[in-house]
């Protein structure tokens, strides 16, 4: 049985081509990408403990084995810190923390002061877990006849995996749902996230399971929407991270003239108050 730190470093090191490292094409083999033999020692580790790694018998390895592999796979900063998490909660250093079920839905008063100062602005505040805390109204009008907001309790993740009219809404469908599966990594604890993925799996089928093991660090560009009433808007996210409480707030603003346009004419269509849900 693996883990999530040993599918990751399999993951990245099926994806590099030797070439790409000075390192000579030895033939064809069965599996793509570097050999464990030759991660091993750019990584200046034995390849018996590399295999113990990738397959989930080593849960524990030192932190400067974990900055050698990061150097040997060339890892970028957002996949080093992927990484660094991922051998955390392998090794177990969170299990004091986990928890059984969903994690607290409250927004902070002084988050919620911070949201009505965004007004008629498009932003949200949601969790690692994709659960829509509160939103401005300009949220509301961008997802208007998405469905995305139909439940009392809407959660985006939910949303992008299970209700078809999500594909028809993110013009890069892929791309978001890589993005959602990627953050339930990032969950507020280890338990909530088992508890979350355990439950989606169930609707959401094998192409979600897929995407979360794939482990890929999304690079989230400018987020494509078609709008029910047939606007195509191009969106920016601002994201400012709420440490203290799991959370986050986001902050959607056009990319282009051709949005900032279509974005004041949804504003003129509908006003509506600050929606908090807890």
């Amino acid at each position: 049985m693996g883990s999530p730190l040993g599918d990751f470093i399999r993951t990245k090191r099926d994806s590099i081509q030797p070439r790409s490292l000075g390192l000579p094409d030895r033939g064809r083999r069965r599996s793509p990408g570097l050999r464990r033999s030759d991660l091993a020692t750019l990584a200046g580790i034995s390849v018996e403990y590399l295999t113990r790694i990738e397959q989930g018998r080593d849960r524990n390895p030192s932190v400067a084995v974990v900055s050698s592999l990061a150097d040997a796979l060339g890892l970028d900063p957002s996949e080093r810190e992927h990484l660094r998490y991922l051998t955390k909660i392998t090794g177990g250093e969170c299990s004091a923390h986990l928890r059984p079920g969903p994690p607290p839905r409250e927004v902070r008063p002084s988050v919620l002061e911070t949201l009505r100062l965004l007004e008629p602005g498009i932003a949200l505040v949601t969790n690692r877990l994709g659960d829509v805390l509160a939103r401005t109204s300009g949220y509301e009008s961008l997802t208007r006849g998405t469905g995305l907001l139909d439940s009392d309790t809407p959660n985006l993740t939910h949303y992008v995996f299970t209700d078809p009219r999500a594909r028809a809404f993110f013009t890069d469908w892929d791309d978001i749902a890589d993005e959602q599966a990627f953050d339930l990594w990032l969950g507020p604890s280890v338990g909530n996230y088992e508890w979350f993925t355990a439950e989606l799996a169930r609707t959401a089928g094998p192409d979600f399971t897929r995407r979360l093991n794939r482990h890929v660090v999304p690079r989230r560009g400018a987020l494509r929407v078609a709008h029910p009433s047939g606007c195509e808007l191009r969106l920016l996210r601002e994201t400012l991270e709420l440490t203290a409480d799991a959370q986050q707030l986001v902050v959607f603003l056009p990319a282009d003239d051709a949005t900032a346009q279509a974005l004041d004419e949804l504003r003129r269509r509908s006003h509506g108050p600050l929606r908090a849900i807890s």
